[in-house]
């Protein structure tokens, strides 16, 4: 295994981070300090979502979503992900530490139970966190949009732009109208976003997912379905697939001249 005792006093990129973390491997955090800082007014109890994804954002006063959408979402991104494995890291000690044992024996079913818990309260809070900072940045640009609007059959895609009112406006130009699934991770999920607005021709889906196959991207293609990765992490595609890319910054273009 690679020695990590020289990355410690580097701050590893978004990407980086997400290589390590498939790896099962957690890098030390450079600001150990000033994080722990920022997480000592919740204790032991995770607050909502909502509340550190702001906290991530005002930790970080000088990225601005206005002069790089692309960064800011990485960015913001990236120190909730600190944010919360500080104090995740924290919540689970005292839990270990305080044992799992029944009566007469090491209770391992309250164990497992645990480990469970941890792993989905990660996984919902990524999405979750995800589509908070989108959602911010969308107002930082201006953007209108609607988060969780109604379409059809009850579907209720991640980012329905201008909004609800507009979709459901049969008179309202088809042409005008974009949709955005928002998934920190795809595998094959991203079929999912295919059927959540009928009314738009081509949807679109932005990820985290790093060096999806071409295989993938070509089917994806074939769907009229446009993926949408933050520019930091183009770098881990193919370089035929870069060509093909969007980025924030384009999707808001794209949006915007649709808004006009």
């Amino acid at each position: 295994m690679q020695n990590l005792d020289a990355m410690h006093d580097t701050e590893l990129g978004f990407a980086a981070r997400r290589i390590l973390e498939l790896l099962s491997i957690e890098p030390e955090e450079p600001e150990a300090d000033r994080l722990d800082g920022l997480i000592a007014p919740y204790g032991l109890v995770f607050p909502t979502t909502k509340v550190f994804s702001e906290l991530a954002r005002s930790s970080l006063p000088e990225v601005s979503a206005v002069d790089d959408p692309d960064a800011a979402l990485v960015d913001w991104l990236d120190r909730e992900e600190q944010l919360f494995r500080r104090l995740e890291r924290r919540i689970v000690a005292e839990r270990i530490g305080d044992g799992f044992q029944t009566s007469d024996a090491v209770d391992v079913d309250g164990f497992l139970s645990f480990s469970l818990s941890v792993q989905n309260r990660r996984k919902a809070r990524a999405g979750q966190a995800l589509e908070n900072h989108l959602e911010a940045v969308f107002q930082a640009q201006g953007i209108r949009y609607a988060r969780g609007a109604q379409t059809e059959n009850r579907n209720k895609p991640d980012f329905l732009f201008p909004g609800e009112v507009d979709y459901a406006n049969p008179e309202f130009p088809d042409a005008r109208l974009t949709m955005l699934g928002a998934k920190s991770t795809l595998k094959d999920r991203w079929r999912q976003v295919l059927s959540e607005a009928r009314r738009i021709e081509h949807q679109h889906l932005l990820t985290l997912e790093t060096g999806i196959s071409e295989n993938q991207t070509d089917e994806m293609q074939a769907k009229s379905l446009q993926l949408v990765i933050p520019r930091r992490l183009h770098e881990t595609f193919r370089p035929a697939q870069r060509n093909w890319l969007m980025d924030v910054g384009g999707f808001i273009d794209l949006v915007r001249q649709r808004q006009m």
